[in-house]
């Protein structure tokens, strides 16, 4: 997938996201062809790594050591979901990273839902006070997407926008 990726966005100039998990992460050979595609393509640039969320998190260093890694490439890191899983406000203290993803389950009740509304305000004004960009998952319609960027979205996703695509 990420030779794949990296082979159709080398022409391209758009910055793409590519999804890892922290089974991914741990595995040593990992880094290395990460580090081998980045040579070959060169548009480390443009890629952002989408942590994925992982209750299973076993050693915080070795997630910790990836995120610094690829930033040295040139890469940009995305937490997925944030809001879930193993995602709090302490660890993401400690990752250097560029981006949060509010996880959909949130998102989707922003408009109906008082307290799900209450918790996208507080992460996205905690990401903004890191100097984070906040990406909203799950934006199906007008008035979630009118909410979420009246709360400070910077990028948002979802079926408002487009269904997924093959």
């Amino acid at each position: 997938v990420i030779e794949k990726s990296f082979a159709q966005f080398a022409d391209l100039p758009f910055e793409f996201s590519v999804n890892v998990s922290y089974e991914d992460i741990e595995d040593p050979s990992f880094l290395d062809f990460i580090k081998e595609q980045v040579k070959i393509y060169n548009i480390a640039n443009r890629v952002v790594w989408e942590i994925l969320e992982d209750e299973d998190v076993k050693n915080y260093d070795i997630l910790l050591s990836f995120i610094s890694e690829v930033k040295a490439l040139g890469c940009k890191v995305a937490i997925d979901d944030f809001g879930s899983g193993y995602s709090n406000f302490e660890h993401l203290l400690k990752m250097d990273v560029d981006y949060l993803k509010i996880d959909a389950s949130l998102i989707k009740n922003v408009a109906t839902d008082e307290n799900s509304y209450k918790v996208v305000k507080t992460i996205m004004d905690f990401a903004r006070s890191l100097n984070l960009k906040t990406i909203t998952e799950f934006v199906e319609n007008e008035e979630i997407f009118t909410i979420t960027k009246e709360l400070g979205a910077d990028y948002s996703q979802g079926y408002y926008f487009a269904p997924p695509l093959n």
